[in-house]
């Protein structure tokens, strides 16, 4: 059984922040915190912190692994710095489990510098996202 919406989709990359270590800045579909500021022109799903790291959270279905423009989006916002440290930011996909290994397969065929930024995040039916490293 998948999971029902995409809120919960959310909740679950949120839940692989904090596992992480990193704090919820903002989130889509969120009560308290904002929803999160488009990065270029590509809209992400959670941004978060961790002293002075930061993290970016998207969320792909099937159709977005069919588009040949995620790859471009990908390698967009995995190379990504902060504006006056020029740290990289890292970048959490969360897939569906059916869905891992085309998005394996999309993040292989990106550029070394963005490969490195990456983490694919599996959201199954557990409570607990598990990460796939690349």
């Amino acid at each position: 059984m998948a999971l029902k919406s995409n809120r919960e989709k959310v909740d679950m990359l949120i839940n692989c922040f904090w596992q992480n270590g990193y704090l919820t800045i903002s989130r889509r579909f969120g009560t308290y915190l904002p929803s999160p500021q488009p990065v270029g022109t590509y809209d992400v799903d959670a941004v978060g912190r961790y002293k002075r790291k930061f993290a970016f959270g998207i969320i792909l279905d099937s159709e977005d692994l069919a588009n040949e423009s995620t790859a471009n989006k990908l390698n967009f916002l995995a190379t990504r710095q902060t504006r006056f440290s020029n740290t990289r930011v890292t970048l959490f996909v969360g897939v569906d489990s059916e869905n891992a290994k085309k998005a394996r397969e999309l993040i292989a065929s990106l550029d070394v510098e963005a490969k490195r930024n990456i983490k694919l995040v599996v959201i199954g039916e557990k409570d607990f996202p598990k990460i796939i490293p690349n």
